[in-house]
C-alpha cells in the first residue's frame, strides 16, 4: 500500500467574469483536500501580473491556503520585478515560484528586458537575497524547447538550486519513467532539493496534445490510440481518470511523496484522482497513530 501523498495545485488568474466564477469554484472544491500549497500563474509575457496579485491575495485571505505566487523575468526591470515580490511579502505571501517566463505574444524567443533579469537563476539569487521567501522553480523532465538536451536542463536546475531555490515542480509528462529517469539524473548531478512531478489530468485530449507540442512534451503513440478508442466509446473521462491515477500510483510506489496538479481551473478530474489516491477531506486524521 503506497503512502498518501502530499498534494499541491496550480491555478491561473481569471481574465473574465465567467473565468472568475470558475476559479473560485475550483478553489472551493479543492481547498478541503488540504493542499501543502497552491500556486497561481502569470500569463504569457506577464500579461496577468495584476490579476495574479489579486488572485493570490484573495485565495490566501478567504481560504487560508499557503499560496506560492508565480514571478517571471518577462518585460520588467529588476526594480519592477522586486517591487512585485515586495508587494507579495506585504500581503503575507512567503513562497514564490521563480520562472524565466515565456516570450511575450508575437515574439519567437525570450529576450531579457535591458534592465531586467536575464534568467531565472538571476531572479532566484535576487529573491534569495531578500531572505523573505521560500523559492520554488520549474524543472523539465524532457528537454525545454530552448534547451540542448535533458542534461542541460538538469545542470541549469542545479544552478537554480545553488542560487537559493529549495524545490522544483516539473513540466507535465505522460509516463512515469520520464520523471524517474530525470529524478535519477538530478541525483547524479548532486541535486538534493525536492522535485515535485507536475501532473496534468487530461480534460481534453485534443487540447492536451496542442499544449504538449508547445511545451516539448512527447506524446506516446499508445496514449493517442487509447483516447481515439475511448472517444468512440464515450469513455474519455473514465480513461483520463484511470490513467492519471495509475501514473500517480506508480510514482508513489517509486518513493515520490509530493504531487503537483495542474488543474486548469477545472476541479473535477483532479478531485477524482486525489480521492482515488486516498486523499480525502479528512486528511487531518491521516497522521493520528
Amino acid at each position: 500500500m503506497t503512502k498518501t501523498p502530499n498534494i499541491s495545485f496550480e491555478f491561473f488568474p481569471p481574465q473574465t467574469l465567467d473565468a472568475s466564477f470558475r476559479l473560485w469554484e475550483t478553489v472551493q472544491a479543492l481547498a478541503p483536500l488540504n493542499p501543502k500549497f497552491v500556486s497561481v500563474t502569470y500569463g504569457a509575457g506577464g500579461t496577468t501580473r495584476k490579476l495574479t496579485h489579486e488572485a493570490v491575495g484573495a485565495i490566501a485571505k478567504n481560504y487560508g491556503l499557503n499560496v506560492a505566487a508565480h514571478l517571471t523575468c518577462v518585460d520588467a526591470t529588476r526594480a519592477e520585478t522586486l517591487e512585485i515580490a515586495e508587494s507579495y511579502a506585504a500581503a503575507g505571501v512567503t513562497e514564490i515560484v521563480a520562472l524565466r517566463g515565456d516570450a511575450p505574444k508575437g515574439a519567437e524567443r525570450f529576450t531579457p528586458h535591458p534592465e531586467g533579469f536575464a534568467s531565472s537563476v538571476e531572479l532566484v539569487e535576487a529573491l534569495a537575497a531578500t531572505g523573505k521567501f521560500k523559492i520554488r522553480v520549474g524543472a523539465y523532465p524532457e528537454p525545454h524547447p530552448d534547451s540542448a538536451d535533458t542534461m542541460a536542463d538538469v545542470r541549469f536546475l542545479k544552478r537554480k538550486i545553488d542560487a537559493g531555490a529549495t524545490s522544483a515542480m516539473t513540466q507535465f509528462f505522460f509516463e512515469a519513467e520520464t520523471f524517474l529517469r530525470f529524478r535519477d539524473a538530478c541525483v547524479k548531478e548532486g541535486i538534493t532539493a525536492s522535485i515535485l512531478p507536475g501532473i496534468l489530468p487530461i480534460q481534453s485530449w485534443a487540447g492536451t496534445k496542442k499544449f504538449a507540442a508547445r511545451c516539448g512534451t512527447s506524446v506516446p503513440a499508445w496514449l493517442d490510440e487509447a483516447f481515439a478508442a475511448a472517444k468512440r466509446d464515450g469513455r474519455e473521462e473514465l480513461l483520463a481518470t484511470a490513467l492519471c491515477t495509475e501514473l500517480c500510483d506508480t510514482l508513489l510506489s517509486e518513493g515520490v511523496e509530493d504531487l503537483h496538479f495542474y488543474t486548469l481551473n477545472k476541479p473535477h478530474l483532479t478531485h477524482e484522482v486525489c480521492h482515488a489516491l486516498g486523499v480525502t477531506q479528512s486528511v487531518d486524521l491521516q497522521n493520528v497513530a
